[in-house]
């Protein structure tokens, strides 16, 4: 398992590097900017890139993971279709091809007539990432990858990454917006159970060079299997109080005004269910909750293996509140991977259905998990 958490840290990079190339070189970044002001000349091409940026990031992991662990073919799966539809209105399935030419005539497909804009992502496509890591190489662990399966989100908080804003000032050290919450998400869980076991969160846009003024960017992975425990990052300082609480901006007044007297009065709003999970992880937060059913597998997945390798872990929120309200005495049931959603079609066969609360210490999650008890609906 140890050359196959390698391999996802390898993916994660590449991934990370074409998403600042579509920010860096000019014919992808003014694609970029057209999206973002809205211009009418040919919006539904232009409307569309930030989708095939979403696929061929998608299709590069799979396709890289596929190479290497032949047994993971059919077992990756991530928020986007392949199928892009172009300009002219012709079903593209976008994949990496076996040469970069071959890969940047089937982009240039679906780019016509921005044939630089193709060669520039089938190059990065076909570019393997440096990986200098004696923490992974050092690594010995025992699991079969034929036992894994694997969920990607190829960017997550897309619309900051479109937006690609840089001036939005830290609260307590949470970005509540901007282009350092879109990340790269992998994780990887046991096919039987549904527990992640490997995690990788890619963070492509953590700061600028000084010198060069290029964005650069890092990532940490975590190992939650059997008794196994190992994570890139330190393991979190002891609970504070009061508890620091990160939401999204559209969470409905009830769950806020239960919260906001176990957070001091004080609670805190960040983009991307990606992200605020990375705030729990960091230490920056001490849970994200979200009581709607508005995230899914691969939003969760590589988050909730890190959490888990920390000690902590992210429940299910209904199931939790509902096995406290008819007086269950064990763990609250943990959000799991396998199982799509009964009586749902399309992605919302995955969706986090009841919401769900992230976590490091297990004391902050009975403290929010009282809080919420008694909130109607929930």
């Amino acid at each position: 398992m140890a050359g196959l958490l390698k391999a996802l840290v390898s993916a994660s990079e590449k991934a990370a590097d074409i998403a600042r190339l579509c920010r860096h070189e000019e014919p992808l970044f003014q694609l970029l900017v057209a999206e973002k002001t809205g211009a009418d000349k040919n919006r539904r091409f232009l409307q569309d890139f930030k989708t095939l940026a979403d696929v061929l990031i998608q299709e590069v992991i799979k396709h890289d993971l596929g190479t290497e662990f032949p047994e993971l073919q059919g077992h990756i799966g991530g928020e986007e279709s392949n199928e892009f539809t172009n300009a002219q209105g012709e079903t593209v399935a976008v994949r990496v091809c076996g040469t970069v030419g071959e890969t940047a005539a089937l982009l240039g497909s679906v780019l016509a007539p921005e044939q630089a804009a193709a060669e520039l992502l089938a190059a990065a496509a076909h570019r393997d990432a440096a990986l200098g890591d004696a923490a992974l190489d050092g690594l010995a662990l025992s699991i079969h990858p034929g036992d894994l399966a694997i969920w990607i989100d190829p960017i997550d908080s897309t619309n900051e990454y479109i937006g690609g804003r840089e001036d939005v000032a830290p609260v307590d050290g949470i970005s509540p917006a901007g282009l350092c919450s879109a990340l790269v998400l992998i994780g990887a869980y046991d096919r039987c159970s549904g527990c992640p076991v490997l995690g990788v969160i890619n963070e492509p846009f953590f700061r600028r060079d000084p010198l060069t003024h290029r964005w650069q960017g890092r990532y940490h992975w975590g190992v939650a299997y059997q008794d196994t425990r190992l994570c890139s990052l330190s393991p979190p300082p002891p609970p504070r109080p009061p508890p620091r609480v990160v939401l999204s901006r559209a969470e409905g007044p009830g769950v806020r005004a239960a919260l906001d007297p176990l957070c001091g009065g004080h609670l805190h709003f960040a983009a991307g269910a990606g992200y605020k999970m990375l705030c729990v992880i960091l230490g920056l937060a001490d849970a994200y909750v979200l009581s709607e059913g508005s995230t899914f597998a691969w939003d969760a997945c590589a988050p909730h293996a890190i959490l888990r390798a920390l000690g902590g872990g992210t429940v299910a929120l209904a199931g939790a509140l509902r096995a406290r309200r008819v007086g269950e005495n064990g763990p609250p049931p943990e959000l799991l991977y396998n199982r799509p959603a009964e009586g749902a079609v399309g992605a919302e066969r995955w969706a986090n259905r009841g919401g769900l609360v992230a976590y490091v210490h297990p004391q902050h999650l009975e403290a929010v998990l009282d809080a919420l008890a008694a909130v109607p609906g929930l």
